[in-house]
């Protein structure tokens, strides 16, 4: 044990001064801002008001709500070493189980908090189900994630029967629907999730012990981490996300459906990767994601201004994804 202690290799990482706000981080998250205003500039010269108006940019807002929410847990899977594919369905599952004629009703007799409550516990139990198959099962987290794709949208057919199911919870509706001051509650949502996940991250053990896991793991064992434990919390933590995404998508379309999140995962994973995060595991920024976030948002808002395909705007995201991962790799290589 004392000689693994003393090799280099198993020391647990310090996370880099980037996470901590240093000059590294500061010049990443300075070119995410410059990428974002180089993209309004666009907006602008484009579209003109339509773009600049204050309705656009609260509905790039509430664009980038579900996205965001799901891609601050998810900063926390990749931080941690994982990755997790099922981000959509779990969202989906959600959906259709928080509008099911029982679950309604019983909001209904009770209160409209049980519709929250459903969809945030069905989540969190999918991402409790994704830990213990990769901590514990020690399944290849792309595996065990792909099964739980597959399994949770299939679930969310069989208990709608392929139907839409219609929230008819009119508090629930006028409760996520407000707008206080002009901002409406679902980006207030996103904004407590962003500011939550900050703090987690950079501000307490359980942050340091991603990074040390995720940079680490065996490192982190001999340090006295419980591995594993801590695995199924990250987890966990990304199907609580996926949960509140739920519910905002509920509340945006009044439904639950066995379609809802369709291909979220891939928007979700770009923008965190677009931030900064290294998909190797052992650095993550929420910062970064969040600009990441409200990129892929804008540019995707841009495009619809302009008339222009959404093939033409899934090509600009595919070319911007592979030269953030080539960033990467070109950063990663000039360590020490």
């Amino acid at each position: 044990m004392s000689a693994s202690l003393k090799d280099p290799s198993l020391t647990v990482p310090t996370p880099p001064k980037g996470d901590r706000g240093g000059s590294v981080g500061i010049a990443r998250n300075l070119g995410l801002v410059i990428a974002l205003v180089i993209l309004c500039v666009v907006g602008v010269v484009t579209a003109g008001e339509r773009f600049a108006s204050t309705d656009n940019i609260v509905t790039i807002l509430r664009l980038a709500t579900v996205t965001g929410v799901v891609a601050i847990g998810m900063t926390f899977v990749i931080t941690g070493g994982g990755i997790d594919l099922s981000v959509g369905a779990i969202v989906a599952l959600a959906s259709v189980w928080a509008t099911t004629t029982g679950t309604q009703a019983m909001a209904d007799d009770v209160h409209w908090i049980v519709i929250v409550l459903s969809a945030i516990l069905v989540g969190t139990a999918c991402g409790v189900i994704n830990g213990l198959l990769v901590a514990y099962g020690r399944i290849v987290p792309f595996v065990a994630t792909l099964a739980m794709l597959a399994s949770a949208r299939a679930l969310a057919e069989l208990i709608a029967d392929r139907k839409t199911q219609i929230l008819r919870n009119q508090g629930f509706t006028d409760f996520f629907g407000a707008e206080p001051l002009g901002i409406p509650v679902i980006v207030i949502i996103f904004a407590l999730v962003t500011v939550g996940g900050w703090f987690l991250l950079n501000r307490t053990t359980f942050g340091r012990r991603t990074f040390a896991v995720g940079g680490n793991p065996e490192a982190a064992r001999l340090a006295g981490i419980k591995v594993q434990r801590h695995t199924v919390y990250l987890y966990a933590l990304l199907g609580m996300t996926c949960g509140i995404a739920a519910l905002i998508v509920m509340s945006r379309t009044t439904t639950g459906s066995s379609t809802h999140g369709t291909l979220l995962e891939l928007d979700v994973i770009a923008a965190v990767v677009i931030g900064g995060t290294l998909l190797s595991g052992g650095r993550g920024t929420v910062v970064g994601t969040l600009f990441g976030v409200l990129i892929f948002t804008t540019l995707t808002n841009v495009f619809t201004l302009n008339n222009l395909s959404t093939s033409t705007q899934n090509v600009a995201k595919g070319v911007i994804i592979v030269i953030a991962v080539l960033l990467q790799q070109r950063i990663a290589n000039r360590k020490p």
